[in-house]
């Protein structure tokens, strides 16, 4: 009996590294790997959530530039917001027969259907800035270290606010806004920010006039700068009669230029009403001559370049049959998976650094800021 199982363990083991061998020579076509080399000239789909910030802008340009330098081509389309309509691109980007999805999604859950598509046809996806939730069928996700953006946000209001140092007590007054609710990132961009921020409250040394400080409560669906400028023109109405607002938590620069037009309309920027301490986020050209003229306060920048470039090699790895690098493998739980992740570190950028860190780098133009 002992030599019959040792027989059969050969004759199994002979069968199996004989279809390993096979699978690696294969075209990649049905559903198997490609062989090293067999890459060159593959599509790859890149789907972006709007053309109306110029960060995703930038995010197309920059990944289609990288992954055309390593010798694929691309198809990138923009979903303008709209949820159906990102899923209907990115189901004509498997049709087509791209080899790879780079993914930044408008809404989070809504890619469980055609995430499966793309695992049927053996497509790997990368979950681009904005982690995709509730299925398996996402390989990696690349994006910026989400929660230290907040941290960075939190830590600058206390600071200039004299907290930090002990050089001032309060109390000072704060409102809070938060991204979209269908975004993953707006939790950890807030949780990061109230961090700091929340032991501040706790001690009344920051105040929320509005009581409005629940995630739930902040959020600003879509990003949209129109919207959070009306949250906020109701919240100076509501809760600031003779008060003041010291400090506004804005998570990007889009929604910090909504929330300066109703500051500015409530007579804030004059001298006897400064600006508030209004933080931001991505480094855009408006909001950086924003903060050049000491209206918005600061921004974390994250280069998009390197994120870009994190995402190609990602792609490309895969498509290689190697590992792609990954910097962490614990925190992004999407509800089904652990996604193997790389995280890139934000600055804080304000009057005092933005020529060093945005123009210097290439990042902005100088001439985009006169």
């Amino acid at each position: 009996m002992r030599n019959r199982r040792a027989a059969l363990a050969a004759i199994a083991g002979a069968a199996s590294l004989a279809l390993t061998l096979s699978a690696c020579g294969q075209s990649g076509e049905g559903g198997s790997k490609q062989e090293a080399g067999d890459t060159k000239g593959a599509t790859i789909g890149i789907a972006m959530p709007t053309k109306s910030s110029e960060r995703w802008i930038a995010d197309g340009n920059n990944v289609v530039k990288d992954l055309e330098s390593k010798g694929y081509k691309t198809k990138l389309v923009y979903g303008e917001d709209d949820t159906d309509q990102q899923v209907g691109q990115i189901e004509n980007l498997i049709t087509q027969g791209v080899k790879a999805l780079i993914v930044a999604a408008i809404d989070n859950k809504s890619m469980n259907s055609v995430l499966q598509q793309a695992k049927d046809a053996n497509i790997p996806v990368i979950s681009y800035d904005r982690l995709i939730l509730g299925t398996e069928n996402v390989d990696y996700y690349a994006s910026f270290d989400n929660e230290k953006v907040g941290e960075l946000q939190g830590n600058y209001i206390v600071e200039k606010l004299g907290l930090k140092d002990g050089s001032k007590k309060g109390p000072f007054n704060i409102e809070l806004f938060a991204g979209s609710n269908d975004d993953n990132n707006t939790r950890y961009f807030f949780q990061g920010a109230m961090n700091v921020l929340q032991p501040y409250i706790d001690k009344k040394q920051l105040v929320v006039r509005s009581g409005q400080t629940k995630l739930n409560q902040v959020t600003t669906l879509r990003w949209d700068g129109g919207k959070a400028q009306n949250r906020m023109d109701e919240i100076l109405t509501s809760a600031y009669k003779s008060e003041r607002v010291d400090a506004v938590l804005s998570p990007y620069d889009g929604i910090s230029i909504g929330i300066l037009s109703a500051l500015k309309s409530d007579s804030y920027g004059t001298k006897s009403k400064p600006w508030p301490i209004v933080t931001g986020q991505d480094a855009e050209v408006a909001s950086v001559k924003s903060i050049i003229a000491d209206q918005q306060a600061m921004t974390v920048y994250k280069d998009t370049r390197e994120l870009a470039k994190v995402a190609s090699n990602m792609v490309d790895a895969a498509l290689k049959g190697k590992k792609p690098e990954v910097n962490d493998t614990k925190t992004y739980d999407n509800g089904s998976k652990v996604v193997p992740a790389y995280l890139l570190t934000p600055v804080s950028v304000d009057k005092t650094n933005y020529k060093k860190e945005v123009v210097d780098t290439g990042y902005i133009k100088e001439s985009d800021l006169n």
